[in-house]
């Protein structure tokens, strides 16, 4: 493992999320929008909405219709933005407008599941978590690292042979090298670094 994660390093110098953001909130909310939607997408829509939106209180305040308006182009905008207002006011009355650092308190906020909140522990708290995406799932099962498909399991089969300390970078280094390399419907294997 530790070979593998060397080769992905010296290939994607400094790896971190595609996702732009600034703070706790920005991010909880983008990955929320990144549900079935690109990153570059995302943060199309994340660089107007998060100048109009700066607070919990803010997604609440506002007309469901309005924040469907401005997250439309991200897909599924109707049950994204009920989770967004959802979410944000379970922030509001049970964390005083912060997004909590801990599993337990992410994962019961609306529309928040592992992956999110791995992603914003690790990247918005320095809190270390496996985030797994379409090409975590995809490589660590290439690489024989799981036989698994639920990515819960996942999680729990690449925490065993990951260092903790490289938890949240090997989501980073797995997504860089499944856009550049391992691309799902055209894998470039004979330009794979890791498979060589």
């Amino acid at each position: 493992m530790a070979e593998i994660l060397g080769r992905l390093k010296a290939n994607f110098k400094d790896p971190q999320p595609a996702l732009e953001f600034t703070n706790p909130l920005e991010l909880l909310i983008a990955t929320i929008l990144s549900a079935q939607c690109t990153d570059k997408r995302v943060n199309q829509v994340t660089r107007q909405l998060f100048k109009k939106y700066r607070s919990p209180q803010d997604y609440v305040e506002i007309p469901q219709e309005t924040l469907e308006n401005d997250i439309h182009s991200t897909g599924f905008f109707h049950n994204k933005a009920v989770n967004i207002r959802k979410c944000s006011q379970s922030l509001v009355e049970r964390h005083n407008g912060f997004v909590p650092d801990t599993m337990e308190e992410l994962t019961a906020l609306a529309g928040v599941g592992r992956k999110t909140a791995n992603v914003v522990l690790g990247n918005a708290f320095s809190i270390p978590g496996i985030a797994v995406d379409t090409h975590v799932k995809r490589i660590s099962s290439l690489m024989g690292m799981t036989k698994q498909t639920d990515p819960d399991k996942i999680e729990v089969d690449l925490a065993k042979i990951v260092p903790e300390a490289e938890w949240t970078a090997l989501g980073h280094l797995f997504t860089s090298h499944g856009r550049a390399t391992c691309i799902a419907r055209r894998p470039k294997c004979d330009e794979c670094i890791v498979g060589n």
